[in-house]
């Protein structure tokens, strides 16, 4: 295969946060939240420049090291070979190392602007390979499948190869997301998580995932108890007591919460009459932020817009 060619003009790419597991669909459910990273990505002459504004501005590395940078040459080998140079400018709204997929908002970044700075690069790279690419790098697929497709989707792998499916979540239901200011990294949050769970809270929790899905696309009635879990978010409240005491403050209120991801952030899904309420719920110590259902997931923009 011959060596790629590259567009002279700059690409867009908007890529949206995603909560995962939403519960009881741990590594499998996730869903697209209207919070945005975006990333320009030009191809230069020779050399590496990356800027970041916003988020982790102060502690990404600015080299070959990001994250990002890396989701890039992965997909340019891929696509046939490596620009001369690249210019990449960030804009980060995401907050890092709080269970709002950050890294898969990076990840699926680096590739989709890779293959739109490609010539012919939807040919090279489809959208199957694209997810299979942002799962080696992230390691599972359920975060990213979000991030890709938008909306609400259920990831899997089969035979090695990560699968996924979006549906549509009920336009009514409305995602609040409470974000302490400190982090945890998913790395400390999975470390905590036992090698054998007992079969009753196995059981458990595969009937309140198939229930979830009911409730997020067509029943939203049914979503405290479809958010049950018993496989996940227990084991990690040493690393954040304050979050699952939260979590269960809400519940007990009658408000559908879960810890977003490996945490420590807290997704509430509400109706939308009740969401400024909920968001007034937290108190000290969190930012609430009533957010959207985004429906696109990862796509590229003009510039202008």
């Amino acid at each position: 295969m011959a060596g790629p060619a590259f567009r002279a003009a700059a690409v867009r790419v908007r890529t949206p946060a995603t909560s995962a597991n939403l519960g009881p669909g741990f590594d499998a459910l996730g869903l697209s939240l209207g919070l945005y990273d975006d990333v320009v990505v030009r191809v230069a002459d020779s050399g590496l420049h990356v800027d970041i504004a916003g988020e982790g501005a102060e502690t990404l590395p600015r080299d070959e090291n990001h994250l990002l940078v890396r989701s890039l040459r992965t997909a340019f080998d891929l696509l046939g070979g490596q620009p001369r140079g690249l210019e990449v400018v960030c804009a980060n709204r995401i907050p890092h190392g709080r269970g709002l997929g950050s890294s898969s908002a990076a990840i699926c970044a680096g590739i989709v602007a890779a293959r739109a700075v490609t010539i012919g690069g939807d040919a090279r790279l489809d959208d199957a390979a694209l997810l299979e690419l942002a799962t080696e790098i992230e390691g599972h697929p359920d975060n990213v499948a979000a991030c890709l497709l938008g909306g609400f989707t259920l990831a899997w792998m089969d035979g090695g190869a990560a699968r996924a499916i979006r549906m549509d979540p009920v336009r009514s239901i409305v995602p609040v997301v409470f974000v302490p200011a400190k982090a945890v990294f998913t790395e400390t949050a999975r470390g905590l998580l036992p090698r054998t769970v007992p079969h009753v809270d196995a059981a458990a929790n595969a009937g309140r995932a198939a229930l979830l899905v009911e409730a997020m696309t067509r029943r939203p009635e049914l979503l405290l108890p479809a958010t049950e879990d018993r496989l996940h978010q227990d084991y990690r409240a040493p690393a954040m007591p304050e979050s699952i005491a939260l979590v269960n403050r809400l519940r007990a209120d009658g408000v559908p919460a879960v810890v977003s991801g490996a945490g420590p952030t807290v997704l509430a899904l509400v109706e939308d009459g009740a969401a400024d309420k909920v968001a007034r719920l937290a108190g000290e110590g969190w930012a609430a932020n009533r957010l959207t259902l985004d429906a696109a997931g990862a796509c590229v923009l003009p510039l202008g817009s």
